[in-house]
């Protein structure tokens, strides 16, 4: 869904988000930020998702396992994407160093169409998290409470 360069438009950028920048679960201090992205739809990406307490993580996988979660068309503001970063613990200068990475992945949105997105992956030991097994992290957070 990119546009053409010649056009004057730009290239829309995609974040897939499938825990605390969800809404409803963001906390305080990323709440107006989440607010200001604009919904491209539900969707998933190939991978498992884990409870790790007080967040969750997704990994990829090469199974047909679903992560469930939304899709945002990022702002034209690279502060955006920083403050993510932030949020996320992730740096572009050491990106495996972090508890989460950046990657670019394949999302599939309900409606069957496919974007390139921004997916940040969990970095960490497994050891003790739980599997979600719906692959829907808001409904199991939403049970759980």
């Amino acid at each position: 869904m990119s546009q053409s360069k010649g056009s004057g438009r730009r290239r829309k950028h995609y974040l897939f988000a499938y825990g605390t920048l969800l809404p409803g679960l963001a906390p305080a201090r990323m709440r107006h930020l989440v607010q200001k992205l604009k919904l491209a739809g539900r969707g998933s990406i190939r991978g498992k998702l884990f409870d790790l307490g007080a967040y969750p993580g997704a990994v990829p996988s090469r199974t047909e396992s679903r992560v469930r979660g939304q899709v945002y068309e990022l702002p034209n503001d690279p502060e955006v994407l920083a403050r993510i970063d932030q949020h996320e613990e992730f740096d572009p200068h050491q990106p495996h160093a972090g508890v989460f990475v950046r990657k670019r992945r394949r999302v599939r949105l309900e409606s069957g169409n496919k974007v390139s997105g921004w997916v940040y992956f969990y970095n960490g030991s497994l050891d003790g998290a739980r599997l979600v097994e719906s692959g829907d992290y808001k409904s199991a957070y939403r049970r759980r409470q």
